[in-house]
């Protein structure tokens, strides 16, 4: 038996990858837990190589360690031109949407996509607007589907030999309920997801309270593709 672990041995990413348990832990969107992970890639101007890392919440969130990081390179300056995908287990705050806004408009070469497994504090109307500027500044916010899943096991986990196609199928269910709620975010719609915590059997609830404009805003495949909602509903 071997004791390697991970796609090879000769992958240079290799060190920099986190551990198939970490994953679970952070990236399930079932769990609500506290700390936060950031698995990202960048592409650099026209080349096709893909630099991948991770990182995890110090004294700061990971969004601000990312940039603090990056920016202190000494290669790297206002003019250089690069694409950024984040995989965070949680979405931005608002203090840190406005971190990040700060750090593209000095940087206009820099273009950021981002995917998330969960919704960070949703209700906060503070979190919603930050997440709202960073959509109008230009930045790709989306939930996390299987698809980000499985890519995000292949590159950034150090799975075990011949494990490659283990990867965690969380219910989409889940990804739906999230994806619902952005939509509601990013339309200026009041919050529609309501989260609740069972502390004493570590049970998660998540219920829909959809009001009138919910149903005349967003579109109905949307509202229709978290099986919640009947097509016998009528929207108007």
């Amino acid at each position: 038996m071997t004791s390697e672990k991970g796609p090879s041995t000769g992958d240079p990413t290799l060190r920099r990858r986190i551990e198939p348990w970490e994953f679970d832990i952070f990236y399930d969107p079932r769990e609500l837990r506290k700390e936060a992970c950031l698995l990202y890639e960048i592409k650099w101007g026209m080349s096709q190589k893909i630099w991948r890392s991770s990182g995890k919440n110090t004294t700061n969130h990971v969004e601000v360690n990312f940039i603090e990081k990056l920016t202190s390179e000494r290669r790297f300056h206002s003019s250089i031109s690069c694409s950024i995908t984040w995989f965070l287990s949680w979405s931005p705050c608002w203090e840190c949407s406005q971190a990040i806004r700060e750090f593209l408009s000095q940087h206009p070469g820099v273009t950021l996509v981002i995917y998330v497994a969960r919704l960070f504090w949703h209700t906060d109307q503070q979190n919603r607007q930050g997440l709202r500027d960073l959509v109008n500044s230009g930045v790709t916010i989306q939930i996390m589907t299987a698809s980000e899943y499985y890519h995000c096991w292949r590159n950034f986990v150090n799975y075990p030999p011949g494990e490659e196609a283990h990867w965690p199928r969380y219910p989409p269910l889940w990804m739906m309920l999230y994806a619902l709620e952005l939509h509601c975010i990013i339309l200026s719609l009041p919050p529609c997801l309501k989260i609740s915590r069972r502390w004493q059997n570590h049970l998660t609830f998540f219920r829909l309270h959809l009001q009138n404009c919910h149903y005349q805003t967003i579109p109905p495949h949307i509202l229709l593709a978290t099986g919640l909602i009947q097509p016998s509903v009528t929207w108007r």
